[in-house]
């Protein structure tokens, strides 16, 4: 764990994390598509729920509140992990950037913010027209 990173469970934590190098890995669709089966895995297994996210061609946005057993950097790296073995080449930068949401904050908001990613980056006119995104509030 880097220093000063707390591990809470039941806490929504925004994740952002990269490709190595920023390579945009993720303009081919099987390797979207690998990572988004490693967030569906993280939700079985109890390790996250997730509640957003969206896979740019260079990186990853994952809103999610972390499962009660679980360890926010162990979570991340199982992800990643799962992610680039199925890939089968280097994927990620080491590290990940996270920030814990208070309860109170609209996390509605912040996943809007997250699917509208895409938009603001200007890979698509309408949010809709991006296939690599998800929110449990559609």
């Amino acid at each position: 764990m880097r220093r000063g990173r707390w591990s809470e469970r039941g806490r929504v934590y925004l994740i952002t994390t990269v490709t190595d190098g920023r390579v945009p890995l993720f303009d081919e669709i099987l390797c979207a598509r690998a990572v988004v089966r490693a967030l569906i895995r993280a939700q079985a297994l109890g390790q996250a729920d997730t509640l957003a996210y969206v896979l740019m061609p260079d990186h990853l946005h994952w809103l999610m509140s972390l499962g009660d057993a679980a360890e926010l950097s162990l979570v991340v790296r199982a992800v990643k992990s799962l992610s680039t073995r199925e890939i089968g080449r280097p994927v990620w930068q080491r590290g990940f950037h996270d920030r814990a949401l208070r309860r109170e904050a609209d996390l509605r908001q912040a996943a809007r913010y997250i699917v509208a990613n895409p938009l603001h980056a200007g890979i698509v006119s309408r949010v809709g027209e991006y296939p690599h995104w998800d929110a449990v509030w559609l």
